[in-house]
């Protein structure tokens, strides 16, 4: 599928890229529908006990969760998002709202879109909340699960507005779980994010912000990120999206709907600022050590300006993307091992992780 030229988003897990889902692009989509018994019937031929009761499970999920998945749209990009309270709060994803502060919302029982205003977005976790100016009766907030709870091999469905049509529906399985995903800037926000879910349920433009649901009817998780296959020119790579973790989304918004930002990250940080420096062979070699935050734990570990860090971990360090994958999967409060070159000589430090 050929990217948005109003904003299409490229991102990359490690060695793959991925296509940021929150801009209106061309192309289409399938929405989930099994075969419907009836039509079965009509034709003569027996539908499966299984068959008929996966269907009716999917449908009645779908009743249950759709009216809970909005359609946002900003003055130029088009994304989706799940109500999160009564009181009309919305979560979404940051690249969705970009700079803007006020947005056009569609809900299933409104056919007029209301306005809504930004709360606050945090980038760092690609994850943003609104507030409905007005909250139409009937407004009913989506019930989130435990993502520690799934499991590879679960059936999902993705509800959201791929490519401008609202309330769609796409069905597949869990395909991995704890994947650690980098956006490669391009218009996004430039996040990296761990633990998050990989699906086969199709992701598409429009798609971000809205909610990927178990049989059960909870959020697992917020669609975020489509693959695509560098080698196919970027083209989409079927079947490979990205969630972020319900869990996780439930914590950020928690915290912005209580104190209209984030308190408690939960996201490890060195206190630095940093870029990528390479080898005579213009290779990628290591992040060079800008500025030390004072009082950072790079500070209280001896790191300075000029450091060129190597290892977080045991983990080889050769961009700002591999640097932030490694404290990723990491804590606050955490200890862990850097390595790195000063002045020539290879030198390793104990740090106490901080928080971002």
């Amino acid at each position: 599928m050929d990217a948005s030229p109003s904003r299409a988003l490229r991102k990359t897990v490690t060695a793959a890229a991925l296509v940021c889902c929150a801009a209106l692009a061309a192309g289409c989509t399938e929405s989930v529908g099994p075969a419907r018994p009836e039509a079965a019937v009509a034709t003569g031929a027996a539908v499966p006990t299984a068959a008929a009761d996966l269907q009716s499970r999917f449908q009645q999920v779908i009743r249950d969760v759709l009216p809970s998945v909005v359609q946002i749209q900003a003055s130029h990009d088009l994304g989706s998002g799940v109500v999160f309270d009564d009181r009309g709060h919305i979560v979404t994803n940051a690249h969705v709202v970009g700079s803007e502060k006020t947005f056009k919302v569609t809900t299933a029982h409104t056919e007029e879109p209301l306005t809504a205003s930004l709360v606050y977005s945090y980038p760092e976790q690609d994850l943003a909340v609104i507030k409905l100016d007005k909250v139409p009766d009937g407004l009913k907030p989506a019930r989130f699960g435990d993502s520690g709870k799934v499991e590879v091999g679960q059936l999902v469905l993705a509800m959201g507005s791929p490519l401008g049509l609202s309330s769609s529906v796409t069905q597949g399985i869990v395909s991995a779980t704890g994947r650690t995903v980098s956006e490669n800037g391009g218009g996004g926000t430039g996040a990296t994010i761990a633990n998050m879910v990989q699906t086969s349920a199709a992701i598409n433009p429009g798609n971000s912000g809205g909610a990927l649901v178990d049989l059960d009817g909870r959020v697992i998780g917020i669609p975020t990120l489509a693959a695509a296959d560098p080698a196919l020119g970027g083209s989409a790579a079927p079947g490979i999206g990205f969630a972020i973790p319900a869990s996780m989304v439930r914590t950020i918004a928690e915290q912005i709907v209580k104190h209209g930002k984030v308190v408690d990250s939960g996201r490890a940080a060195l206190g630095i600022t940093a870029r990528t420096v390479v080898d005579a062979g213009y290779r990628p070699a290591g992040v060079a050590v800008v500025t030390v935050h004072g009082g950072g734990a790079a500070d209280r570990a001896g790191l300075r300006a000029g450091d060129v860090i190597t290892e977080v971990g045991g983990r080889p360090v050769t961009t700002l993307t591999s640097l932030a994958e490694a404290l990723a999967t990491a804590e606050p409060g955490q200890r862990t091992t850097v390595t790195y070159q000063r002045a020539g000589a290879r030198r390793t430090a104990q740090v106490t992780l901080g928080e971002q």
